[in-house]
């Protein structure tokens, strides 16, 4: 009991000093990436604080000190049940996705997708093992890491360490010498210090990135997220999202993201999506986690909102995140799935499975 109380005292004490707590969010001037193109032209850039550190859109703060701190204290409602919760995603072992010409989607478990479009192929946030000690791995790859090659891009959404691996992309680096990494602004070098490349490109939101337009066109995008990979680099480099079109198809890659006005926005612009892939787990408690990841049913609400034709859930069954039990998403997608305006939207996807474009 006192090892716990002093674990959590450290935790809470840490993120009192390095985290929210002294955090300014008031915008101190705008960034963007001026080698890229910026597609929305009334955008000024990425808005940062006076000391340089990104902020979201809507300048929407995070949660703060006394915020953690009633978290770390209060008593989980679902503890029990999260205890006995025996879930696990289903998983299809197959790798001839990878051989073949078709459009497609397969989901790899958590954040990381593989996508072909138009032919070129793309890799989404690679987690492809346990990236800790501390954050065990409850679903299998459907493929063997060593089968993952020849990938044109690799895609890094922001710095959390269930998005952005250090030994994934060490392994995947040696195996894919010719891909281009996509990221978001001041995370390129660390990746250039994990992979050797100099094929990187760092994005603000709606910029587009250096492609052959005539394959494939990729855009990074708002999200309302934060990063953080060490103690006092909160929100020093960019976090966001991806539309990926090509051939009159188009993806989108939500990557970490609370619910936010991000979603009608993008219908507003881009005027819908084929795919969304969207994040639905570490939700819980809501009043808590909202600020940075969706809900099963603000998830659905923002696919519809973005007019989407098809959403394909992400980022649950695969690491325990938060006081939800591990299949609780699962249970709440199967409950929307059932209402009609979501039955021809969202697509349950196995680990694996093949989703056709």
């Amino acid at each position: 009991m006192l090892i716990s109380f002093i674990l959590i005292l450290l935790l809470t004490t840490l993120f009192y000093f390095f985290l929210y707590e002294d955090f300014n969010w008031t915008i101190g001037s705008y960034r963007s990436n001026t080698d890229l193109k910026t597609v929305r032209i009334d955008w000024k850039g990425n808005p940062v604080n006076p000391e340089g550190r990104f902020l979201n859109e809507n300048l929407e703060a995070l949660p703060g000190f006394r915020d953690l701190w009633r978290w770390q204290r209060e008593t989980n409602p679902q503890k029990a049940e999260k205890q006995k919760d025996t879930f696990r995603l289903k998983v299809t072992k197959n790798s001839d996705f990878l051989t073949n010409t078709e459009d497609c989607v397969v989901w790899l478990g958590h954040a990381t997708f593989f996508i072909r479009l138009n032919g070129v192929s793309i890799l989404t946030d690679p987690v492809l093992k346990s990236p800790s000690a501390l954050m065990k791995r409850y679903s299998e790859l459907p493929v063997a890491v060593s089968e993952l090659k020849n990938i044109d891009y690799i895609i890094a959404s922001h710095n959390h360490r269930d998005h952005c691996d250090e030994k994934s992309l060490k392994t995947l680096a040696p195996q894919n010498p010719n891909t281009t990494y996509l990221t978001g602004l001041e995370l390129d070098e660390l990746l250039k210090k994990w992979t050797n490349s100099t094929n990187i490109q760092a994005a603000g939101w709606y910029q587009a990135y250096q492609t052959d337009t005539s394959k494939i066109e990729i855009i990074y995008l708002p999200a309302r997220h934060w990063s953080r990979r060490y103690l006092n680099d909160t929100n020093k480099s960019l976090w966001g999202a991806y539309l990926i079109r090509a051939n009159g198809k188009s993806i989108y890659f939500g990557s970490d993201s609370g619910y936010g006005t991000h979603y009608k926005d993008f219908a507003k612009y881009f005027g819908g999506v084929d795919v969304a892939l969207l994040g639905v787990g570490a939700y819980k408690p809501e009043w808590f986690m909202a600020a940075s990841h969706a809900r099963p049913k603000d998830a659905t609400k923002a696919a519809h909102e973005m007019k989407a034709k098809r959403f394909i859930p992400m980022h649950y069954g695969t690491f325990d995140l938060s006081d939800e039990p591990l299949g609780d998403a699962y249970r709440e997608l199967q409950k929307l799935q059932k209402e009609p305006e979501n039955q021809q939207l969202l697509v349950l996807a196995g680990v694996g499975e093949v989703v056709k474009l």
